[in-house]
């Protein structure tokens, strides 16, 4: 069914996500109110800008795997991880000095700093607050997944002490893959799937999270801007080290010092970093990158042999070949 976040072939499972997704889409904006309008207001600025809702929807799809796919649990924990997916997004706004996102102005840039960095704050409060109802250990989970998510944004300001590559996808791990781990074990978990199954759910979660954001990597560089909608080597631009790059500097020899030397320096310029953009596509580095994130994919899908062959499975499986086939 056209409109969800992830591929769902079998008409009768994609009706039913659609349905169980717009109850998540109203809880979301009761959750954000506050007695104030103004802080309302702030708190549903991003909802309103839109967004995949791919967290929530993993929630649902991974419940479909046990007994009670329908429980009021699995709803609460779907609006759980999109909450603290929305604070973080405040809070990634003020940190990259971002004017715009989804189209829309930031809320830094629409109010302040202080404001978007309280408002993330407010629905980071939202969110534990509905994690406390779903029991002691989803708070653990929470806590645990949090920290993860924080220690991610930590790590990507400060410089690799040791091996830069394995320092990104640290990173990686953890500001996009924890928490998308937890919401296919929350699914599993508040749907009544088996512990087995939580767990292998969770593992797929956090692979292919990361294989997600790590195939964005790679369509930055490898296309081009008219299929983009948008400018490519915005990271470069932005001096972001990401997977080709990190890649590419492994390489030593003097046919890659040209690459090498741009690579190292202010890519703010067009011509500059469309000179870069060219080699970084002729080099070994980009087809080392896209056998990465298929490998991850492949990994990713081999956790799901515990379940049982069906639609459940095959949109799962399905979504981790997308994220293999959308880097080529």
């Amino acid at each position: 069914m056209s409109g969800l976040a992830l591929p769902v072939a079998d008409p009768a499972l994609s009706a039913r996500l659609a349905e169980r997704m717009e109850v998540v889409e109203k809880a979301l904006y009761s959750h954000v109110q506050s007695r104030t309008a103004y802080v309302t207001e702030a708190a549903s600025h991003l909802l309103a800008a839109g967004g995949r809702r791919f967290r929530p929807l993993l929630v649902l799809l991974a419940a479909e795997t046990g007994e009670q796919p329908d429980a009021d649990g699995v709803i609460d924990a779907a609006c759980v991880v999109e909450l603290t997916h929305v604070g973080s997004l405040y809070h990634d706004d003020v940190m990259d000095e971002a004017d715009l996102r989804r189209g829309a102005d930031s809320a830094n840039a629409r109010w302040d700093n202080h404001v978007a960095i309280l408002t993330g704050d407010f629905l980071f409060a939202k969110s534990s607050e509905l994690t406390a109802g779903l029991g002691p250990d989803a708070v653990r989970i929470q806590a645990e997944t949090f920290a993860r998510l924080v220690e991610g944004q930590i790590l990507e300001t400060v410089k690799p002490e040791g091996d830069a590559l394995a320092h990104y996808l640290d990173v990686v791990a953890g500001k996009t893959g924890s928490l998308i781990a937890t919401s296919a074990r929350y699914g599993a978990r508040f749907g009544g799937a088996s512990t087995e199954v939580e767990e292998a759910l969770a593992a797929y979660g956090e692979i292919v999270g990361s294989a997600f954001q790590l195939s964005d990597d790679i369509v930055d560089i490898a296309s081009e801007s008219e299929e983009l909608g948008k400018a490519s080597g915005t990271d470069l631009r932005e001096g972001v080290p990401t997977l080709p790059v990190l890649m590419a500097q492994q390489y030593q020899g003097p046919e890659h010092a040209r690459l090498l030397e741009l690579l190292d320096s202010d890519l703010s310029d067009d011509d500059r970093r469309g000179e870069a953009l060219t080699l970084l596509r002729a080099h070994p580095s980009l087809a080392e990158a896209r056998e990465y994130v298929v490998a991850r994919a492949q990994e990713a899908k081999a956790h799901l042999q515990v379940l049982p062959q069906g639609p459940v499975r095959a949109a799962l499986e399905e979504f981790a070949d997308l994220v293999a086939t959308r880097s080529a």
